[in-house]
């Protein structure tokens, strides 16, 4: 049995980051998508950086973005990987990770059987998948953090090239249920952590992780 990892997503200021810090997250993300609620300037995440420097490792998480963003939010922050959110290729991916020598994590939307099929197409390309829930096409959606979750029994029991995170409506409420369910190891949260879109809540963080502590889940095969 091992211990689940936690991610805190979409982290914009330094009480939420202190949260997550003195509660054992694995990690912190950092959003560098402009329509996002969630999303920083670059100025704002070098702060955070230094803030966190030597304490917990940064993610840069992203939507399509092209080379230009990337090398100026590596430039200016000392990223531990990369995550993507958008329609990237694993073509693409594959390239990402060459050129900056960093982790990819690939988050897929989830919604069906198909999805796994093409989930499995960037098992060669990516580090870390990431499985979200697929957003209705509609007007306010963003690519993540919707609080909105899927059918956890999809991904269950299926075999994975790569580890992989379980992300989509995480609470510290329903956090047991969705990684016995899916078989998760680690997780991704966001919007669970939020008292509204892009507000952090350090109680509620503190929650979540304290939630996490007391879970165990099989190691991924």
């Amino acid at each position: 049995m091992a211990k689940i990892e936690t991610k805190i997503c979409g982290v914009t200021e330094r009480q939420a980051l202190d949260a997550a810090i003195k509660g054992g997250a694995a990690m912190a993300g950092l959003m560098f998508y402009k329509p996002s609620p969630r999303s920083i300037s670059l100025e704002q995440a070098a702060d955070l950086a230094r803030h966190a420097a030597g304490r917990i490792p940064l993610v840069g998480v992203f939507v399509d973005a092209e080379d230009a963003l990337l090398e100026a939010a590596v430039s200016a922050v000392p990223l531990s990987s990369l995550q993507f959110h958008g329609s990237e290729s694993p073509q693409r991916i594959t390239a990402i990770g060459k050129r900056f020598g960093l982790p990819v994590i690939k988050a897929i939307a989830i919604a069906g059987v198909d999805d796994i099929a093409r989930a499995h197409t960037y098992e060669g390309a990516a580090d870390r998948l990431l499985f979200d829930a697929k957003p209705p096409k509609a007007e306010g959606y963003l690519p993540g953090g919707n609080a909105l979750s899927f059918d956890w029994r999809l991904i269950a029991g299926e075999n994975w090239g790569k580890p992989w995170m379980l992300s989509g409506g995480l609470t510290a409420q329903n956090l047991a249920l969705a990684v016995h369910t899916s078989g998760a190891v680690a997780v991704d949260v966001s919007s669970g952590v939020e008292t509204a879109k892009g507000v952090k809540d350090p109680a509620l963080i503190r929650a979540f992780l304290e939630a996490a502590s007391q879970i165990h889940s099989p190691v991924q095969s």
